[in-house]
């Protein structure tokens, strides 16, 4: 039987971020010699992630989440009060911050709020820019809900929380980076695979959204194809949205790799956890190649449930941007220029015209849950590309940088990829090609893609019932 390919390639690139343009040596490289002086270091996006997990370990009780100035290219770390460890983190080069609310303080407001304000509609997560819990609403959140959430955001204090409004409505995006399907009861389900990956049995498989392995059993790779691969965990709702969905045929070759569109692709060589202030792309089936920057961590999104109209679909630990999505682009991928492998698309509100903000499950976390790691499976791939990347996310202790780890009850999720244990690897980045990927205008028109053939309309998960998309 001849191998099969399945190459992450986008089913059509509709639309392209203007500023979707990756670079190969874009960020500037680490500046070593201010490190011994106590003054701020130039530092890539991929090693401020390294050092802030680092930071992290020494400041212990004291660190209150970071992130990254990318104008600055400068690690910012958040400390309550002062001392030697506060000393050591400047001396290693970081801009420390003193601030008032504790990670403590922060997981306990994100508790209260998982308690009283659970509300279809809403969202939250940790801002280390601001040192508060960032709690949206939707379009939905009205009335006795509106007053609800916002006694709740009150009792926290202004020092503590803040609460804005959102355009849209916060739903699950089905796509990513290669279109996926599958035929259910009543109709037809579209998602997007996110990243190649091996199993922990050796097998070739994949990652995509929970929602998406919890809607469908069996997936192809064209919408009247015949099933080739079979979901084997999804998680979803609850501490994530991710599924592993392993090939049926042992011999495919699932290379480690996003399809960026118009023949170009990024060679993907690592996991890493986000970074509040990095830049991040995502590819979507629907939507193309957008990009945006990484606005809270751990976050906490209830979705109305698709099941219960009474009903609310919580998910904790997932990764907060101001990327665009659409419907169609659920289980995509979110990914850095140096290859890194940040997010697989869950959900969100707003459009790609308008603008919106998109969450995103930690890819750590869910290698860290299903055993697999990152990288070829297959044929000959075995242990060699994937095995070794097993854990890049544990750079990662960068995940709970942003002081909200357990806060939204997905601390010991989050908290699950730190296992992983393969830090060393978070400059492999480097290597990723990713000049490989072209401008916005080199993508534009790309074709009309599967989303747009099917009127897709649902930014997550897209059912069609006789040829009409519907949620």
């Amino acid at each position: 039987m001849p191998k099969r390919k399945a190459a992450i390639a986008v089913g059509g690139v509709a639309a392209l971020g203007a500023a979707a343009l990756l670079l190969p040596n874009a960020n500037a490289s680490q500046d070593k010699d201010t490190a011994a002086t106590g003054t701020a270091r130039t530092l890539k996006a991929t090693d401020a992630t390294t050092l802030a997990a680092q930071l992290k370990q020494s400041l212990g009780g004291q660190f209150a989440g970071s992130y990254y100035d990318s104008a600055k290219q400068q690690l910012v770390v958040n400390a309550v009060g002062d001392g030697a460890a506060v000393a050591r983190a400047k001396s290693a080069g970081a801009v420390v911050r003193q601030v008032e609310n504790s990670t403590a303080d922060l997981q306990s407001a994100a508790k209260t709020l998982r308690t009283k304000a659970a509300i279809p509609g809403t969202a939250w997560a940790v801002d280390p820019r601001t040192n508060k819990v960032i709690v949206s609403a939707d379009s939905t959140v009205t009335g006795a809900k509106w007053d609800r959430l916002e006694s709740t955001v009150a009792g926290l204090g202004s020092g503590t929380a803040t609460l804005k409004k959102t355009a849209g409505t916060f739903k699950t995006f089905v796509s990513g980076g290669d279109a996926i399907f599958s035929q259910v009861q009543g109709g037809g389900v579209r998602c997007s695979l996110g990243f190649n990956v091996t199993a922990s049995d050796g097998s070739p498989a994949f990652l995509t959204a929970g929602h998406c392995g919890v809607a469908a059993k069996q997936w192809s790779d064209s919408q009247t194809g015949q099933p080739i691969a079979t979901v084997d965990q999804a998680t979803f709702p609850g501490e994530g949205d991710f599924s592993l969905v392993k090939y049926d045929d042992p011999a495919t070759e699932a290379p480690s790799e996003v399809n960026a569109g118009n023949g170009q692709v990024v060679a993907i060589t690592q996991a890493a956890e986000a970074t509040v202030g990095s830049t991040v792309f995502r590819m979507g089936s629907t939507t193309g190649l957008h990009d945006g920057q990484v606005t809270g961590l751990d976050a906490t999104v209830n979705f109305q449930s698709e099941t219960d109209p009474n009903g609310v679909d919580t998910v904790t630990g997932l990764i907060q941007t101001d990327v665009c999505a659409e419907p169609g682009d659920s289980g995509g991928s979110l990914f850095t220029q140096e290859g890194a492998a940040i997010g697989l698309t869950s959900g969100g509100s707003g459009d790609c015209t308008s603008g919106g903000e998109t969450f995103f499950q930690p890819v750590t976390t869910a290698l860290a849950a299903t055993g697999a790691t990152l990288g070829d499976g297959g044929a000959g791939a075995g242990a060699g590309a994937g095995g070794d990347q097993a854990g890049a996310g544990d750079q990662a202790g960068a995940g709970d940088q942003a002081g909200a780890g357990d806060q939204a009850g997905a601390g010991d999720q989050a908290g699950a990829g730190d296992q992983a244990g393969a830090g060393d690897q978070a400059g492999a980045g480097d290597q990723a090609g990713g000049d490989q990927i072209g401008g916005a205008d080199d993508q534009a028109g790309a074709g009309a893609g599967a989303a747009q053939e099917q009127g897709a309309k649902h930014p997550h998960r897209n059912r069609q019932q006789g040829g009409t998309s519907s949620n």
